[in-house]
């Protein structure tokens, strides 16, 4: 049978990250293309208490159908901690729970966008959002990613030329790929931009509680009072991945659409999980949690970026990083970035190649990400001496 696909998913290729997690999955090769958090980040045994007491005297609670907004206990939780701690929030705002941060960015797009629509991205940006936007059949513009964040005046020059720009994608904190963290001055001038040109910031943050060293930067969000941002916040990488938490912080009007197309997409996000969730940030030390983390990746990236001064120095060249998970790798003009992937899998070593996140996959890129927060010490320095070895004998 001659299967006839929709035209929204008729041209879509598979992630590029999933693809590679094909080869990542043999145990003789050395993974730097994920992007999980460490094994000893989950707070197992907290989650295992929560759990067991819920289930041995409330099983129905988390057992049975549930709202779709989200978990209430959670939702006021979220509100008052955002609020306190980063002044994110207003009264004119509302809290939807999602089945991860990558259903916030689907939701949005599907109350959003018309076919044609354009959404401007980073470039880089996250490969996740990217193809969410596409399967949508907006057009993607990018705007060059600059040492603190994406370029101002490209970003006028892209509202200026596509008046049907419906929003702004952008991941301020620690960006996947890059790790770049937008500074203050920018991202109060990118609202401003928005303001003007009447389009909403779409601000993904699932990086921003790893900062490892420098100063707290305030959310968009917080400058937020026009009601133009929408602020995706999630557990993924500070809770646990495969729970699925996640939460948007967006106005009333838009909140109430989202919800409508949450019904149709999964009724509810996971009961047990939000419950979870919930449990963990009010009856444990959460900021205390938060500081475990830092020291483990702190102690990750240094080693990471030693590796790559001592190993690869000087074919390959980075940035040093200030949070996050990932490294933004640049090669010489004379190594071609696939072939040296290619190679690099042939030798055991996965990495992602840099055009993937690209939202014109054609243009010409060489540089490629890696993460540290998976591999084993042993593994990350396996890894990163074969990337050398290969680079700079060329």
């Amino acid at each position: 049978m001659e299967y006839k696909f929709s035209d929204r998913v008729s041209n879509l290729k598979p992630s590029a990250i999933r693809e590679i997690f094909k080869y990542a999955a043999d145990p003789e090769v050395v993974s730097l293309s994920a992007g999980n958090p460490s094994p000893d980040a989950f707070p197992v045994n907290e989650i295992e208490q929560i759990s067991a007491d819920v289930l041995k005297n409330n099983p129905i609670s988390v057992l049975q159908y549930s709202v779709s907004e989200g978990y209430t206990p959670l939702r006021k939780t979220i509100s008052r901690y955002m609020k306190e701690e980063h002044n994110t929030g207003s009264e004119s705002d509302d809290v939807l729970i999602t089945s991860g941060a990558q259903q916030i960015m689907d939701l949005c797009s599907k109350a959003l966008l018309n076919e044609g629509d354009v959404v401007i991205c980073e470039a880089p940006s996250f490969i996740g959002s990217l193809n969410t936007f596409r399967s949508y059949n907006a057009r993607l513009v990018g705007v060059k990613v600059e040492s603190d964040g994406m370029s101002v005046e490209d970003l006028e020059t892209a509202l200026k030329n596509n008046p049907k720009a419906k929003f702004i994608y952008t991941i301020p904190n620690f960006q996947n790929p890059s790790s770049v963290t937008m500074s203050l001055e920018k991202r109060k001038k990118v609202y401003a931009l928005a303001k003007k040109y009447g389009v909403l910031i779409l601000e993904d943050n699932p990086y921003g509680d790893l900062r490892y060293s420098g100063e707290y930067v305030p959310n968009i969000k917080s400058l937020d009072e026009d009601g133009i941002v929408i602020y995706a916040g999630s557990f993924s990488k500070v809770i646990s991945p495969g729970m699925r938490v996640a939460y948007c912080i967006c106005p009333k009007p838009l909140f109430q659409k989202l919800v409508v197309c949450k019904q149709a997409s999964d009724v509810h996000t996971n009961i047990w999980s939000q419950y979870v969730c919930n449990e963990f940030i009010t009856k444990y030390d959460f900021n205390a949690h938060l500081a475990k983390l830092r020291q483990i990746y702190t102690k990750k990236a240094r080693y990471c970026m030693d590796l790559l001064d001592k190993y690869c120095a000087p074919a390959i060249s980075y940035n040093k990083i200030d949070g996050g998970l990932f490294i933004w790798c640049d090669l010489p003009q004379n190594i071609d970035m696939l072939e040296f992937c290619k190679k690099a899998v042939e030798n055991k070593v996965c990495v992602v190649p840099g055009n993937a996140f690209l939202t014109d996959e054609s243009e010409a890129c060489n540089s490629f990400r890696i993460n540290f927060s998976t591999p084993t010490d042993e593994q990350l320095e396996k890894g990163i001496k074969i990337l050398g070895e290969i680079a700079n004998n060329w």
